[in-house]
């Protein structure tokens, strides 16, 4: 059995503003494997978030099929489409969004009560996630008691959460300093890689993605391999 956990082919995505339309991805195909993380590179409007919203049944192609785990999820309606998120998917963006109400350990316990894990079980799971990333000491802590790295580092946490097979990260160390993203991504890295997760990482970070299985550029709305010595310093 195929060990390919997400399968794109043909992907198309076009906006229009007024008489104007702009084509970001012209017929995009993409496999990622079990266990495997892509580097997406691309300046800023290059169509990596519109590739990762689609891969993530966010948003609709205007064309093209996507496929996770062996099923066709191009058509699905809204309420089995949110089932393969909230059970497949896990998502980390650049800016956490965690319940501000909440302590880290309760925003990662949440995701699992939804799918419908005990609170013991869920709360479980959630303080040994906390304490693969350091954060230990902190899971009774409220997002605005805890720094930048903290908070995106628990936002990984909630991510995985649900042992998804697919991680879709947009710039998910974008807000954070040279130091603290290197120590984050190494977090993400390390814990997607334990899971044995597909991963599509965005990033403007060349060095981060110099570290990835494969690196793929977005250009002209195709996606094109990169070598680790073909990106500028």
């Amino acid at each position: 059995m195929s060990d390919t956990v997400l399968s794109i082919r043909g992907l198309e995505r076009r906006y229009v503003t007024g008489d104007k339309t702009l084509t970001v991805l012209s017929g995009v195909d993409l496999d990622v494997s079990a266990g495997e993380i892509v580097g997406l590179v691309g300046p800023s409007g290059s169509g990596k978030s519109s590739l990762l919203h689609a891969a993530g049944l966010l948003e609709h192609p205007d064309a093209g099929r996507i496929s996770i785990l062996g099923q066709d999820c191009s058509d699905l309606a809204d309420r089995p489409r949110t089932h393969v998120r909230l059970s497949t998917i896990g998502f980390v963006y650049q800016f956490h969004h965690l319940l501000q109400e909440f302590s880290a350990l309760d925003n990662v316990a949440l995701p699992q009560m939804i799918l419908g894990a005990s609170r013991k079980a869920a709360r479980d799971r959630a303080a040994t996630l906390l304490g693969e990333l350091g954060l230990a000491d902190r899971i009774e802590h409220q997002p605005a008691q805890m720094s930048g790295g903290e908070q995106q580092r628990v936002a990984i946490a909630r991510a995985l959460a649900n042992n998804p097979r697919l991680l879709l990260a947009d710039e998910p160390t974008g807000n954070l300093d040279p130091a603290t993203s290197a120590a984050v991504f190494d977090n993400l890295y390390g814990l997607a890689r334990k899971q044995g997760v597909a991963c599509v990482i965005a990033t403007h970070n060349l060095e981060l993605a110099r570290h990835m299985d494969r690196i793929l550029a977005m250009k002209d709305g195709q996606l094109e391999p990169r070598g680790p010595g073909d990106l500028a310093a």
